[in-house]
């Protein structure tokens, strides 16, 4: 290991190792060979991080919103000036094409932007009329806990909003994926971000959890990742009444009409299920068909799945890169052969390919029973369903058919089928003729088992406030 790096805490204003100097191996997921390493913290370090953010709070939560907000906007500035050395070391950590990963940090900068632009505005009083308003103040400190399958903008997401409202922050950003903090965290520092105000660890999940969910200092708990996970943690932030905002799993359906144009739907639908290898929540899961346009949509979307280029993530041809991981193969593994004892059909992919690294065929299956795992479990990975419908009535069905509700898409010009199924999708975010990532300022949410809470827009900002009801019997001044 030549070139092995290790990547350090930020407590109070400084890097450093764990209190007991272990790490944890980063591999690269198209090699499988280590190429460095991520510290560990001790509960000693995490009680550091609680103090100081605790110290901060008063002075940052009285800072300025301007101020809070330009310096949001200094770090995004700081932070695009980095993207090509900062997306080069997620695609070694992550496996995402190089392509796939400027574009997550374009969009790390942008939420920081958008955050940074509104912070004043968001922070402001807002009037009732006569003599009541509602002045919104700092919910306290945050603890947040982020993945590796997007880590650059889920800790922007993270990070940006809580920031600009006044809280400090306590990040536990994911093992394997553990450069988009320390980038994110180096643009907050070098910004002038004060000491104590952002923390980022790294470590064993559950203790970490524990202990910072374990002390009443923290007041908002943010966490994006797994449904059982994410219980799990509410039920931990449940003895001390923090205020929870998850986004969970998805399991998400695309309902095709026969009045789409199937060929630019199918170009939409693999463009963006495999990027980052089918590892995202709102990435489509489970394609339901029109029967007039079944056989001609399933023959083209096989024949895209299979002519995608898989390959290193540094190579500029390649449309898909490895797996994170070795679990995610072994879910596919498990998955598929489910779904084949049960009597579905492989009708490309299905099988890892022989090289090294974590690297899985593109697969689409038909003929899926509905009582398969990989029909009613979050498949997180490049693995698509396809099935006919022959009312929108069994479409709406078939769609709602999970206890997950996070997205859903459809594609269909007809105004009397874009209002049916609008109103019929049980899930957060509905995208009629579109498939892409959410903006800065939107709120994203999902509801059912994909968890409660916004993040993003004004809602996301607002996670992060308490809204002081303030009533008078005349006009008074405030700040």
């Amino acid at each position: 290991m030549a070139d092995s790096i290790t990547y350090r805490l930020f407590i109070n204003g400084t890097w450093r190792l764990g209190g007991n100097g272990t790490d944890r191996a980063l591999i690269n997921p198209a090699t499988e060979q280590e190429f460095g390493r991520v510290a560990v913290a001790t509960a000693a370090d995490l009680d550091d991080a609680l103090i100081s953010a605790r110290n901060s709070l008063l002075s940052w939560s009285s800072t300025p919103a301007g101020e809070r907000g330009a310096l949001l906007v200094r770090a995004a500035r700081i932070l695009e000036g980095k993207i090509d050395v900062a997306a080069a070391a997620l695609s070694q950590e992550q496996g995402k094409t190089l392509a796939e990963a400027r574009g997550e940090y374009a969009r790390a900068v942008e939420t920081f932007d958008w955050n940074g632009k509104h912070a004043e505005e968001l922070s402001a009083p807002l009037s009732l009329g006569a003599a009541r308003m509602i002045v919104p103040e700092a919910a306290g400190v945050v603890a947040a806990f982020t993945p590796w399958n997007y880590p650059a903008v889920l800790n922007a997401r993270k990070l940006a909003a809580a920031l600009a409202a006044g809280c400090p922050v306590i990040m536990k950003a994911a093992e394997e994926t553990p450069s988009a903090g320390v980038y994110i965290v180096e643009a907050l520092q070098e910004a002038g971000v004060p000491a104590g105000v952002v923390s980022l660890v790294f470590g064993d999940p559950p203790m970490i959890s524990g202990h910072l969910l374990g002390s009443p200092v923290v007041r908002v708990l943010t966490f994006t990742g797994s449904t059982p996970v994410g219980k799990h943690l509410a039920t931990i932030a449940a003895e001390n009444l923090q205020r929870c905002v998850l986004e969970l799993g998805g399991h998400s359906p695309v309902i095709v009409f026969d009045d789409a144009d199937l060929s630019k739907t199918v170009s939409a639908i693999s463009e963006y299920k495999f990027e980052c290898a089918g590892q995202s929540c709102n990435a489509p899961s489970r394609i339901l068909v029109a029967r007039p346009v079944y056989e001609a949509f399933l023959a083209k979307l096989v024949e895209a799945a299979a002519n995608i280029r898989v390959g290193k993530p540094d190579d500029p041809a390649t449309e898909m890169g490895p797996m994170a991981n070795a679990r995610r193969i072994e879910a596919m593994e498990r998955l598929i052969k489910d779904a084949v004892d049960r009597g579905a059909k492989v009708e490309t992919g299905g099988i890892r390919l022989d090289r090294p690294g974590y690297y899985w065929a593109p697969t689409i299956l038909s003929n899926v029973p509905p009582d398969s795992q990989v029909l009613r479990e979050e498949p997180f990975g490049p693995i698509l369903t396809v099935a006919p419908f022959d009312t929108i009535d069994e479409a709406i069905e078939k769609a709602n058919a999970t206890e997950y509700g996070l997205a859903a898409y459809f594609f269909s010009d007809s105004p009397d089928v874009q209002r049916r199924m609008i109103s019929g999708l049980s899930t957060g975010t509905v995208s009629v003729n579109y498939l892409k990532g959410v903006a800065a300022d939107a709120p994203l949410g999902g509801i059912n088992q994909s968890g409660y809470g916004y993040e993003g827009g004004v809602e996301g900002f607002r996670a992060f406030q308490n809204l002081k009801l303030v009533n008078a019997t005349s006009a008074v001044a405030i700040g």
